[in-house]
């Protein structure tokens, strides 16, 4: 009965979606059940639309999987049983966000930590060509910040805007303490402290313009100039 109401309760999920515009229409049935309930929350009707067959990385209309449907919203619970059954945490959907790339830029780092523990690829990059630690600097993730570093991404990957995540960090950032943490950690991790941006501005000299005193005697002391 139980599996029977959450298939249920998933159909119903799936029809509002598509009365009201919002569903996900290049899916087949079983799959945008999956996709929707995974959107939604719904643990139980995500059990039961896998046991019905419903494929696992199936897309919707924005290329969207389960997974990252889940990953938009921060559904947990959702993520680790897709991600256990076998999600692709690498899926990129249109706008090259994958589950991974979405969780460690928006900081949703349960998520985050689930997809590196199922083969996140470090090196994948988003529509700007920039790493998951470029965004999550840029948003004062600090925890997200320590967690990607930890797992070995690229300090001094330099994205598509010629900037690193040191420079996302100072010019994107509002030079508050969690900022001031941020570059902390990257200096600590040898990012480069004289690494220009594509203007040929250092990190330094951003900072110095910004007034961000706490975070200039950072870089001075790892040796920018």
């Amino acid at each position: 009965m139980k599996q029977l109401a959450a298939f249920a309760s998933a159909m119903g999920l799936l029809l509002m979606g598509v009365l009201t515009g919002s569903g996900p229409s290049q899916a087949a049935p079983r799959d945008r059940v999956l996709i929707v309930a995974a959107e939604r929350g719904d643990v139980e009707a995500v059990r039961v639309a896998l046991r019905e067959g419903a494929a696992i990385d199936a897309r919707d209309d924005r290329g969207r999987t389960a997974l990252l449907a889940a990953a938009h919203k921060n559904h947990v619970a959702v993520a680790k049983v897709l991600i256990e059954a076998g999600a692709d945490v690498n899926a990129k959907d249109a706008l090259k966000d994958s589950p991974y790339l979405y969780a460690g830029a928006r900081g949703h780092l349960e998520i985050l930590r689930l997809t590196l523990a199922h083969g996140a690829d470090l090196k994948s990059t988003n529509r700007y060509g920039g790493t998951a630690l470029i965004p999550a600097c840029e948003r004062g993730h600090v925890e997200t910040v320590k967690t990607l570093i930890g797992a070995g991404v690229d300090v001094n990957h330099v994205n598509n805007l010629g900037w690193t995540a040191l420079l996302e960090a100072i010019m994107l950032g509002n030079g508050g303490p969690q900022y001031v943490e941020i570059v902390r950690l990257l200096v600590a991790a040898k990012a480069d402290v004289k690494l220009a941006d594509g203007s040929g501005v250092t990190p330094l000299q951003h900072a110095r313009q910004r007034g961000y005193r706490e975070i200039e005697q950072l870089l001075v002391a790892a040796g920018a100039a």
